[in-house]
């Protein structure tokens, strides 16, 4: 996370289109440049995650906010049942929260659960 806050500090202002859909896309094509497994809006029976980060060792769920907060975010993540299609797989499990913060045009905050 720290990478993709020095990422986001080196965007230019003018490309920032200062929107939760402009951070869910960036980060998206970071992991992918990055050669991770990633998939963004992932369907449930009730709602969609933002983004799902596969490792062989983790299964990462991110929910992001724009101007919220961390705790929005992993609230949402319990709420909205995003990791009960991943618990029978083998992998660790983590709920990942991220705040943008629009006036900074960066990310705020992030928090980490691992269940």
């Amino acid at each position: 996370m720290t990478r993709l806050r020095a990422f986001f500090a080196d965007f230019p202002y003018e490309l920032n289109a200062q929107t939760e859909r402009h951070y869910q896309v960036v980060s998206y094509l970071v992991f992918k440049l990055m050669g991770q497994f990633v998939d963004a809006e992932i369907r449930s029976a009730t709602r969609r995650a933002d983004a799902v980060v596969k490792t062989p060792k983790y299964i990462y769920v991110f929910e992001f906010k724009l101007d919220g907060s961390t705790e929005q975010a992993l609230q949402q993540i319990d709420n909205g049942g995003y990791l009960i299609p991943y618990t029978a797989d083998s992998r660790q499990l983590m709920k990942v929260g991220v705040n943008f913060n629009a006036e900074k045009r960066n990310i705020g905050e992030w928090k980490i659960k691992n269940e």
